[in-house]
């Protein structure tokens, strides 16, 4: 018999049920929180997601380690995440501690698409394996060679003729900046380049710059945290699917095409050293060289190779435009060591202390990667007398290393003279990270490296760049800071020297 004003019986299990679950879940965190660094207390189930912007999630970091100090534990969702933060902890972990901190973490909208392949997102033997092999054969193909500089140097050119097409006019970089590092990569990865024009190649474009917005994006930052809602809610991130799915496809038929053209007296690219090293592995049942880790390899390359690199000159030309004292320094440099008669080479950075710093100053003040890509334990570790478990997720503040304001005084100031000494010599920082540190740190940086160099010096010897706007009225503030910084869209006249 039901007595009226009592709830009923599945009411009250549910209600029962669920006071059991937070109560779980409270003293779980609390058991957790016992061994880890101090932190904000959690709230059940969303962690402290409500206590961070997802829009800035460096500043949010920087509060918290005010309150916190370098080492402090979040809970983004129901599980422990370790921040470290500051050139000193960050160094410690990275680079003393390199081995135990050398896990990725899992970031739920790349485990989707990569399933634990390729060289970024991997783990264990299959990460250990994939990368000294990747390593091994752009070494073999002419990283940090001169026939890699070639090819640089090649792109170059074909990139100032596609900007005079522009006519001076005034135009949006976005695309134009990024179809040089493209081929670039695209000619280590297949050997061959494309056409501007191609139609295939402005499809891959598109839909790579479209991702690299949608993985900055406060939804992406709320999708990583809370995975389901990837699998069963409508939003953007289905689009972020989609495109990698077209990307991918495109790679495995070139990949295809290769198996099919082999010849293994005479590999031409990146494509060809695998497929040889994978009819080696013929014999080994637990080979890692498999045609899905080849895939996931290729577009780890091919997007990592494009997208930063293109961003970072994209910002470089906003921030050249918002400080023009800085613009004429460096033409005046290219002019004295280049003159207008020959291609820019590395060789001339050794005698370009100025453009160096400038170059170095737009990397540390763009702070192209935040957050760092997350790190994972690789084994129970004990550090600055905190216990953190095996695979427990790291964010690396790689904003505040960057953003030291003992090393770089004025750090929200753009100057090069943060790279300069007092007799106009360039200078090193252990500071300088945008690659990362240790074990992790970006297979590409030399190649990153040379084609910033190339690509600024060769348009800084061909233009003067122009803005639509006084310099005062010229946004710098990125439009997006969750996973990469994003410049805001803006237009520039390339106007003939």
């Amino acid at each position: 018999m039901k007595v009226r004003g009592l709830p009923s019986l599945p009411l009250l299990v549910l209600v029962l049920s669920l006071s059991c679950l937070l109560l779980l879940s409270l003293w779980r965190q609390r058991s957790e929180r016992g061994k880890l660094p101090p932190g904000p207390t959690p709230l059940p189930i969303i962690g402290n997601f409500l206590q961070i912007d997802a829009k800035n999630i460096s500043q949010s970091l920087t509060n918290f380690s005010k309150v916190y100090g370098p080492v402090f534990t979040l809970y983004l969702g129901r599980k422990p995440t370790v921040v470290l933060h500051g050139y000193e902890a960050v160094k410690e972990a990275l680079i003393d501690h390199g081995e135990e901190f050398a896990g990725r973490g899992n970031i739920p909208i790349f485990e989707k698409i990569n399933k634990g392949l390729g060289i970024a997102f991997s783990n264990g033997s299959r990460w250990k394996e994939t990368r000294r092999f990747t390593l091994m054969t752009l070494r073999n193909l002419g990283m940090g060679k001169r026939t890699i500089e070639d090819r640089v140097q090649e792109e170059a050119q074909c990139l100032v003729e596609e900007l005079r097409k522009t006519n001076g006019e005034p135009c949006d970089p976005t695309f134009i900046l990024s179809y040089a590092p493209c081929n670039v990569i695209c000619s280590i990865i297949f050997q061959n380049r494309f056409d501007y024009k191609d139609q295939d190649f402005l499809n891959l474009m598109k839909r790579m710059e479209e991702n690299g917005r949608i993985l900055s994006s406060s939804w992406l930052q709320v999708c990583n945290n809370f995975p389901s809602l990837i699998d069963y809610c409508p939003g953007s991130h289905q689009t972020f699917l989609k495109n990698v799915a077209y990307n991918r496809s495109y790679i495995m038929e070139k990949i295809k095409e290769h198996q099919e053209s082999l010849n293994v007296a005479n590999p031409r690219d990146f494509v060809d050293y695998y497929l040889i090293k994978q009819k080696q592995e013929n014999h080994n049942q637990q080979s890692e060289f498999t045609l899905e880790n080849l895939a996931a390899t290729v577009s780890n390359l091919f997007t990592a190779g494009t997208e930063t690199t293109s961003t970072t000159l994209r910002y470089a030309l906003l921030l050249l435009l918002k400080h023009p004292h800085v613009t004429a320094k460096v033409q005046e440099e290219v002019n004295h060591v280049v003159g207008r008669h020959r291609s820019p080479c590395m060789q001339d950075r050794n005698h370009m202390p100025y453009t160096d710093a400038m170059i170095h100053e737009v990397q540390r003040f763009i702070d192209l990667v935040p957050t760092n890509l997350l790190h994972a334990m690789t084994c129970d570790t004990k550090f600055r007398n905190y216990l953190i478990p095996k695979g427990t997720r790291v964010i690396t503040s790689l904003s505040s290393v960057l953003h030291d304001s003992k090393e770089f005084p004025n750090p929200e100031v753009f100057d090069p003279g943060h790279f300069l000494d007092k007799n106009g010599n360039f200078k090193k920082s252990d500071y300088f990270m945008p690659f990362s540190a240790g074990k992790r740190i970006c297979v590409g940086e030399g190649l990153a490296r040379m084609e910033l160099f190339l690509f600024l010096t060769t348009i800084l010897q061909t233009f003067n760049l122009k803005s639509l706007h006084h310099t005062k009225d010229i946004n710098i503030t990125p439009v997006a800071n969750g996973l990469t910084s994003v410049p805001p869209p803006y237009k520039i006249c390339f106007i003939p020297v």
